[in-house]
């Protein structure tokens, strides 16, 4: 019994004088292009950012179509620095475009899908609800899917892609949002 005590404690120092393993990297969109974007708390307001409960976490995803299509995988040492919801709402506070309605905009899909090993491509899913400024009547909906091909199918071409889509997506929206009428 001694002995097993003994062995039970060296392993336990063992294990706290091990280097810690190496923390993940954080990673958001990359430096706004937009210059003197108007970050004003109304602007934050006018622009809601839903998603389902999975997407509420900082883990870049990806999923094997190729050989575990129901499988939804995640990077080990590399995060978001937020969860894709709140990265998209800032993305779209910072294009600086004057609104002119209040939005709802609901994420779907927000992941990297590996066609085969080594050809993966970025996947961003949503929908924009556009209701009047008061809030009281919905103008339009519309539902937007975009993708594109990963640059490299690992972490770096998932986090890359993602900056290059998002601000393909703050475009569509602003390109719908100007054919509406004024409300």
């Amino acid at each position: 019994m001694k002995t097993l005590l003994t062995t039970l404690a060296l392993t336990l120092l063992t294990i706290g004088c091990t280097p810690n393993a190496r923390q993940p990297d954080a990673h958001d969109f990359g430096q706004d292009q937009s210059r003197g974007a108007s970050n004003s708390i109304e602007q934050k307001a006018a622009i809601n950012v839903d998603a389902p409960s999975w997407l509420w976490d900082n883990r870049i995803r990806y999923r094997l179509l190729f050989s575990a299509p129901s499988q939804v995988r995640f990077y080990g040492q590399d995060v978001w620095i937020a969860s894709p919801p709140e990265l998209f709402q800032q993305k779209l506070v910072a294009s600086g475009y004057g609104f002119n309605y209040r939005l709802l905009v609901k994420l779907q899909t927000f992941e990297q899908q590996f066609d085969a090993a080594d050809k993966a491509r970025v996947v961003l899913h949503f929908s924009v609800e556009a209701y009047s400024a008061d809030n009281t009547q919905k103008i339009a909906t519309q539902e937007f899917r975009l993708e594109q091909p990963s640059k490299t199918p690992d972490a770096k071409g998932a986090i890359s892609g993602f900056a290059d889509l998002t601000q393909q997506a703050v475009s569509k929206i602003q390109s719908w949002l100007s054919g509406l009428p004024k409300s």
